[in-house]
């Protein structure tokens, strides 16, 4: 197949490309050419700026597109309205933030979305993300009818991850040492590892496959202490670690701690809704999902050869001593 992808050098987008290559496609890169602009360089680029400036795919035809970058509704019309004549199949990579924050838990592909209204302008924020998503998912549709496949996206982590969410716990539990957590034991996590969803992407791109889909993993429940002790397992030592469980308001209320992103992966009790996805349609469809100890010894080998980078999340070491040594005290007491 000749495959367009729109982005392609960053993350997931890399392992995109990887994942084409391999099954013999012939890729073509469609992006500013600023991020990695030496990777691949047996692929065909073509240089341009999704707002306002794709004239170098303008007399061009590819079996199918796979739109990795689309953020801002506006970008993506502009790009789905230009190809439309030119590319059969139209992949959009959307993220499971799309849905209605409400205490509904399981959201298949029929769940509300959150629609907003974006007069007032396209700025993307925590807020703003799921929503804009959510109506760039509406622009392809309009246009590509039933020739386009909506993958939903839970947090994607692994090799090349460069936000952290993950990384951040496995490079804490290398340190080893006492380690803060909430004492939310049971809290269920979801994420999927970067290669599971590139290769099935891939596959369903070369089968044309349409619809909506959720896509995220494990295929079974896996806890947040569940996921401690892999990572122990896998890259710690036992003998060098332990594991404070602090209490919610004392995080929350008392320091202001804030679950997600000072403490990745945790969602509070009743905001949890986005690590209760369901994605049994896409696990129908083929979607296969390593071993959780794989992904944490891709983030590990990752890790390791990134010299003094300073993790994007997590809290850093100063804020945990200090943390750990008023939950430490006030259990003394």
């Amino acid at each position: 197949m000749n495959i367009l992808v729109l982005g392609g050098t960053v993350f997931l987008g890399r392992h995109i490309v990887n994942s084409a290559l391999r099954n013999n496609h012939n890729v073509t890169l469609f992006n500013r050419g600023v991020t990695n602009p030496d990777l691949y360089p047996d692929v065909e680029k073509l240089k341009g700026d999704r707002n306002g400036n794709l004239d170098s795919l303008r007399k061009r035809k590819f079996d199918a597109v796979i739109d990795i970058s689309g953020y801002l509704p506006s970008i993506v019309r502009n790009s789905v309205e230009f190809l439309k004549d030119k590319v059969e199949h139209y992949t959009y990579i959307s993220s499971v933030s799309v849905y209605k924050s409400n205490l509904e838990k399981f959201k298949n592909e029929n769940s509300e979305l959150n629609i907003i209204d974006i007069e007032s302008g396209e700025k993307i924020n925590n807020e703003s993300y799921g929503a804009l998503k959510a109506l760039c998912e509406k622009k392809v549709q309009e246009v590509y009818k039933e020739n386009c496949l909506i993958l939903r996206s839970g947090l994607i982590v692994g090799e090349d991850d460069p936000y952290d969410r993950f990384t951040y716990w496995v490079d804490r539990i290398k340190k080893g040492g006492t380690i803060l957590l909430p004492d939310d034991k049971n809290g269920n996590l979801q994420f999927i590892d970067v290669k599971d969803i590139s290769e099935w992407i891939v596959k369903m791109v070369e089968d044309l496959e349409r619809g909506v889909y959720n896509v995220t993993g494990p295929d079974y429940k896996l806890t947040l202490e569940n996921f401690i002790w892999k990572c122990i397992t896998v890259i710690g030592d036992p003998n060098n670690i332990n594991l404070e469980w602090a209490n919610v308001y004392f995080l929350i209320g008392e320091n202001k701690v804030l679950p997600y992103q000072d403490i990745p992966l945790w969602r509070l009790n009743g905001f949890n809704q986005l690590n209760h996805i369901d994605f049994k349609k896409a696990l129908a469809k083929g979607l296969k999902i390593r071993p959780v100890e794989e992904t944490i010894i891709d983030s590990n080998n990752f890790a390791s050869r990134r010299k003094n980078h300073i993790l994007k999340a997590g809290l850093s070491s100063v804020r945990e001593k200090e943390l750990l040594g008023k939950w430490i005290e006030k259990n003394i007491k």
